[in-house]
């Protein structure tokens, strides 16, 4: 399913996650961020970019690895990323869904 997201047509699962990560830049992950409500700061970056360094080492992502990643602690994580954290931080990351999102 394609949709236009930050002036690119961009491919999209039906919950609207990329399913081409070469598809994401930073526009994109603006204009995903925008949809969900979030204005992204330089915290939100490091968080994203973490997110993504971790789905290319193919390591499974998890609120409470997450937690446990030095980077940020989950009460922060939700602060950041109020509803749904990881579900909304992957999708603004262009990765797709964990696993252990319902």
């Amino acid at each position: 399913m394609e949709k236009m997201i930050a002036g690119k047509t961009i491919t999209v699962n039906e919950e609207g996650y990329l399913t081409n990560f070469a598809q994401w830049d930073k526009e994109v992950g603006e204009a995903l961020a925008t949809e969900a409500n979030i204005a992204l700061s330089p915290r939100h970056w490091e968080v994203i970019t973490y997110l993504q360094n971790e789905h290319k080492n193919d390591v499974a992502l998890s609120i409470r690895r997450i937690g446990k990643s030095g980077l940020v602690d989950i009460k922060e994580f939700y602060v950041l990323f109020p509803n749904a954290p990881l579900k909304t931080a992957t999708k603004i990351a262009g990765i797709p869904k964990p696993a252990s999102c319902i």
